[in-house]
C-alpha cells in the first residue's frame, strides 16, 4: 500500500511538472507573440502616420476628383510602392471610407506591370468595427486578417490629411503574417533560454518542495520518536511506581487481615493509622501546575521518590513556561530529577532529601535541583557524552542524560551548572532567557 501511494505521488508529481512546464511555455510565448504583433503594429502605424503626411495631397485631391489610371493616379501609385518596399510590408495602398462599414482601396502601391486585383474601387477587407474608427477620424490597428487571396495579414491605417486638416482619405499597410511569424520565430529563439530557464527554475522549485517534504516528515518522525521515548520511560516508572503501591497495599491488607483473625483490634487500629498517613502522603502528590506535562511529570516523580523513602519537596512558580517545548521541559527535568534519585537512595532512607525549584521571572526561567547523595568526583566531564559516575549495568546505556540536558539547554541559548562542592550534596541549575 505504501509503494502504491508513493508511485501515485510519483505519477502525479511528473503530470504536475509537465503541466506547469507546459503552461509557462504557453503563456511566455503568447505573451512573446502579442509584444511582437503590437510592437509591429505600432512601428506600422508610425510609418501609415508618416507616408499620409508626406504624400503628394495635391496630385491625391486631383485624382480623386477624377478617379481614373491618370497621371495623378500613377505617381502616387508609384510612392506608395516605393514605400511598400523600403517597408517590405504586403501593401501599401489608399482607402476612401464614407461609411462606417466598408471601405473602399483607391490606389495601391505595387508595380506597373501588376494590374490585376489591384484596380480602383475594391472593397477592401478591414473589419466594420476599425473603418468605424476611421470613420470617425481615428488610426485603427487590426488584428490578424485571415484572407482567402491575398493570405493572412494585419492591417494598419492613418489619415491623409490636406493642408487644410481636411481628411480627405486613408493611408492603409498590411504586414504579411509570414514576416509576423518570422520576427516572432527570431523573438522566441532569442528568448529560448529564459524558456530553459523557467522550465529547470520550476524543476527546481518542485525538487525543493519535496526535498522540504521529506525533511520535515523525517524531523517530524525524529521528533515523535524522542517524545515517545520520553513519555514511555515516564510510563514506565509510574508502572513501577504503582505495581509498588498494589504490592504494598495487598501486604497490608494481609497484615489487618492476620490481626482482625487474632482479635488483636488495638494494634489493627494503630496500623490502620499509620496507612492513614500514607494516603495522605498519597494525595499530596496533586501539584497546582499550570503546566499539565510538568505537573504529570513531578507527581510521577515524586510517587517514586515515596517509593524510595525519598523526601521531595517543591518549589513552584505559577507560569506555564510555554516558551520551552513540551518535551524539551521534560527531557531537562526528567534526567535531572533521574540524577538526584540514583543519586540519593545511595545513602540511608534518612538522609534522602530532594528539592526541586522552578521559577519564572520576565528575563528566564530556573530549574534548580538539589539533592542528598555521593559528591561528583569529575564534574569537568559529566557533560561528555558516555561518561557517568554510576557503575555499569548490562544492557543500560549510561552517561547520556546531562548530554541530552547540555545539548537542549544550548539549544535555548541558556546555561547549565553542576555545583557539587558541599558535602554530600549536588546542587544542578538550569537558566533559559525569555526571548
Amino acid at each position: 500500500m505504501k509503494n502504491r501511494k508513493i508511485k501515485l505521488i510519483l505519477i502525479l508529481s511528473t503530470i504536475l511538472l509537465c503541466l506547469f512546464t507546459s503552461l509557462n511555455i504557453f503563456t511566455s510565448y503568447v505573451k512573446i507573440k502579442k509584444t511582437v504583433e503590437e510592437s509591429i503594429a505600432n512601428q506600422s502605424l508610425e510609418a501609415a502616420r508618416s507616408i499620409a503626411a508626406s504624400i503628394d495631397t495635391d496630385a491625391y485631391q486631383q485624382f480623386l476628383n477624377n478617379p481614373q489610371e491618370n497621371d495623378y493616379y500613377w505617381k502616387v501609385r508609384n510612392y506608395l510602392n516605393d514605400a511598400r518596399i523600403k517597408l517590405g510590408a504586403l501593401f501599401v495602398y489608399t482607402l476612401k471610407v464614407d461609411n462606417p462599414e466598408v471601405s473602399i482601396a483607391m490606389i495601391t502601391g505595387m508595380p506597373k506591370e501588376m494590374k490585376e486585383g489591384f484596380g480602383i474601387g475594391v472593397v477592401c477587407t478591414v473589419p466594420a468595427k476599425h473603418v468605424e474608427k476611421a470613420y470617425n477620424g481615428e488610426t485603427y490597428v487590426t488584428e490578424v486578417i485571415h484572407d482567402s487571396e491575398h493570405g493572412s495579414y494585419l492591417s494598419v491605417g492613418a489619415p491623409i490629411k490636406d493642408d487644410n486638416g481636411t481628411i480627405i482619405g486613408y493611408l492603409g499597410i498590411d504586414i504579411s503574417a509570414d514576416t509576423l511569424n518570422g520576427i516572432k520565430g527570431k523573438v522566441i529563439e532569442d528568448n529560448l533560454f529564459n524558456f530553459i530557464f523557467n522550465g529547470v527554475l520550476i524543476l527546481i522549485v518542485i525538487g525543493s518542495f519535496f526535498f522540504l517534504q521529506r525533511w520535515y516528515q523525517k524531523e517530524v518522525a525524529k521528533e515523535v520518536g524522542a517524545t515517545e521515548d520520553t513519555y514511555l520511560a515516564e510510563i514506565k516508572t509510574l508502572i513501577t511506581s504503582v505495581s509498588s503501591l498494589r504490592h504494598d497495599f495487598t501486604n497490608h491488607i494481609q497484615v489487618l487481615h492476620g490481626l482482625l483473625q487474632l482479635e488483636k483490634t488495638d494494634q489493627a487500629k494503630q496500623y490502620l493509622s499509620s496507612l492513614s498517613k500514607e494516603v495522605q502522603a498519597i494525595k499530596s502528590l496533586k501539584l497546582n501546575i499550570d503546566h499539565p506535562g510538568l505537573s504529570i511529570l513531578l507527581q510521577t516523580k515524586k510517587l517514586t521518590a515515596q517509593n524510595l523513602h525519598i523526601d521531595m519537596d517543591f518549589t513552584l512558580s505559577q507560569n506555564d513556561f510555554n516558551r520551552i517545548k513540551t518535551t524539551d521541559l521534560i527531557k531537562i527535568l526528567s534526567n535531572l530529577i533521574d540524577n538526584a534519585i540514583d543519586a540519593a537512595v545511595e545513602l540511608p532512607e534518612e538522609q534522602r532529601k530532594i528539592k526541586i525549584c522552578c521559577t519564572a521571572d520576565e528575563a528566564q526561567y530556573e530549574f534548580k535541583i538539589t539533592n542528598t547523595g555521593p559528591n561528583i568526583t569529575y564534574p569537568d566531564q559529566i557533560f561528555n557524552q558516555g561518561f557517568s559516575t554510576k557503575k555499569h549495568e548490562n544492557g543500560r546505556i549510561r552517561g547520556q542524560g546531562l548530554f541530552i540536558v547540555k545539548e537542549i539547554v544550548t539549544k535555548y541559548n541558556g546555561h547549565i551548572s553542576i555545583d557539587s562542592s558541599k558535602h554530600l550534596e549536588t546542587t544542578a541549575i538550569v537558566r533559559i532567557p525569555i526571548k
